[in-house]
């Protein structure tokens, strides 16, 4: 197979299925999948992306039971995976019965960064620029509407960078991007402002781009649940002592970073869905969560403590760089529908949320690991998945599914039996 085609994009949509159809060999089935699109489907999809050939849907699910800072909000989530809606559905139950997610959420600052190289004097260099800072945020000021909505560049700071190809210069300009994600704002001011740094350090720019570690855009979101509500009817342990298993779980995280990475994939579990439904960048989102629960050691985006009663105090902070306006979100019906089920009017109260969708996920996954673990649900669900797969009908699905968890043999081939029996 030759995966070379050469001028790929420039071809229609069909043309370009035949050649990629025609170089694998892609089946009669694989074909009709990837033209069950509709023409205003493909047409939109021609515009987000570049090489389409076709599209592809994800369920679009609802999280209910959310309470944030006393509003109800109801929680678009766009996934594969339906134990994430129901674990970020259940622990803002949890949450709920103690009044909810209350939050706090920085101003919407995003920062561009400068790469400057070959600078004979940096230290000297960073003191020029500093003192030129009113004249670059200026010029970056120059650039776009944020400043008439309010934003705008509102910062500029220098710092020497040690490297293995020795000392650079990063500049960050620090900028309000009010209700968008900020990403096309803040490149267009690092690119206008590059060739005065250059001028002013006697170096070169190289990079001019936003960075992702938006640790000035942070939200958080805490909640507390009694020990009662932790306890299900089948629970192994009461809910003090499950209070205390989610507390020992987090402080494994806190000591282990191959424990911090599962728990923090947890609460991305709920962020990314988030993102998905409303077309936000969900790689932004992941890089920078990563990167900040890395700034002194890998660990866990949120953190749990109990009381002298018994209670789980929960809480998140994480850097949320999202946007209501602009891109893909306004874009696409299908996400401005999900914005409009949200609720939220500005992209502080959206971060909320994400932070506050976080913190649910990760709560409910604790909560099944610190009781019966996380297959028992998980399991549940995946075998409706397997059901279907194995071509049960919609009114087998779930005795099929409910068999295989009874048996604790949840796959294909027994979904196969199964289903033989029930309709002979």
């Amino acid at each position: 197979m030759d995966s070379r085609i050469s001028g790929f994009y420039e071809h229609s949509l069909a043309e370009r299925l035949d050649a990629v159809a025609e170089r694998c060999d892609l089946s009669a089935e694989g074909r009709e999948a990837l033209t069950a699109g509709t023409d205003d489907e493909t047409d939109l999809a021609e515009r987000l992306s570049e090489n389409v050939v076709g599209t592809i849907d994800y369920p679009l699910s609802v999280a209910t039971n959310f309470r944030v800072d006393g509003e109800d909000r109801f929680v678009p989530m766009a996934t594969e995976e339906s134990s994430v809606v129901a674990a970020a559905a259940h622990g803002a139950k949890l949450a709920r019965e103690a009044g909810g997610f209350h939050t706090s959420v920085s101003e919407p600052r995003m920062l561009g960064q400068v790469q400057l190289t070959d600078i004979p004097d940096p230290r000297a260099a960073r003191a020029r620029i500093l003192e030129h800072a009113d004249e670059i945020r200026e010029k970056a000021n120059d650039q776009g509407v944020l400043v008439s909505h309010g934003g705008g560049c509102e910062d500029v700071t220098v710092r020497v960078v040690e490297t293995p190809r020795g000392e650079m210069l990063a500049v960050h300009l620090v900028v309000d991007v009010r209700d968008a994600m900020g990403a096309n704002a803040v490149n267009t001011m690092v690119e206008a402002v590059a060739p005065r740094l250059e001028a002013l350090s006697g170096g070169e720019a190289v990079l001019r781009v936003l960075s992702n570690l938006a640790d000035r855009r942070l939200a958080r979101a805490r909640c507390t649940v009694a020990p009662e509500t932790l306890a299900g009817e089948d629970s192994e342990y009461t809910g003090r002592e499950i209070a205390a298993r989610i507390a020992d779980a987090w402080a494994f995280a806190a000591g282990d970073p191959y424990r911090a990475a599962t728990h923090n994939k947890g609460v991305m579990n709920g962020m990314d869905a988030l993102a998905t439904a409303t077309m936000n960048d969900s790689r932004a989102l992941e890089a920078g969560a990563h990167a900040f629960a890395a700034r002194g050691g890998y660990g866990p985006l949120t953190t749990y403590e109990t009381d002298a009663d018994g209670n789980l105090s929960c809480a998140i902070e994480v850097p949320v760089q999202v946007g209501t306006v602009g891109g893909a979100t306004r874009a696409h019906p299908t996400a401005r529908a999900a914005m409009e089920l949200t609720g939220v009017e500005s992209a502080s109260e959206f971060a909320a949320l994400f932070a506050a969708v976080g913190l649910a996920e990760n709560l409910a996954s604790l909560r099944a690991l610190a009781d019966e673990g996380i297959q028992a649900g998980h399991m549940k669900l995946h075998a409706k998945n397997v059901a279907a797969e194995a071509g049960a009908p919609e009114g087998l699905v779930d005795e099929v599914a409910a068999r295989m968890v009874a048996e604790d043999d949840v796959r294909a081939g027994r979904a196969r039996e199964l289903l033989a029996k029930l309709t002979e």
